[in-house]
């Protein structure tokens, strides 16, 4: 079984962006080394002979036409959801980049 220390269950918590207190971490520790254990196990699993199954359901291609709804919301109204400002008709976001 594939035991995960302490440091490891903290670094898989900040890459989950997580602040994880000491007791969390000693709950969660065997919790992920079960699941890795687990995963372990698939792996010995021989699927050379099953066919990859891309859509479960059956279903293909559904798609539908594009249709146009005159009695939904004007432009205006939308827009003037928005606690933004509007400019141009588009709504002012603040910048990504500061």
């Amino acid at each position: 079984m594939a035991t995960l220390s302490n440091d490891d269950v903290r670094h898989i918590g900040k890459l989950c962006r997580l602040n994880l207190s000491d007791e969390e971490v000693k709950r969660l520790g065997p919790e992920l080394s079960s699941i890795l254990s687990f995963v372990d196990k698939l792996q010995e699993v021989d699927t050379s002979s099953v066919e990859p199954t891309p859509q479960p359901t059956g279903i293909t291609n559904g798609f539908r036409e594009d249709e146009v709804v005159a009695d939904g919301p004007t432009r205006e109204e939308l827009l003037a959801t928005s606690p933004l400002p509007i400019v141009d008709n588009q709504i002012q976001t603040p910048s990504a980049h500061g």
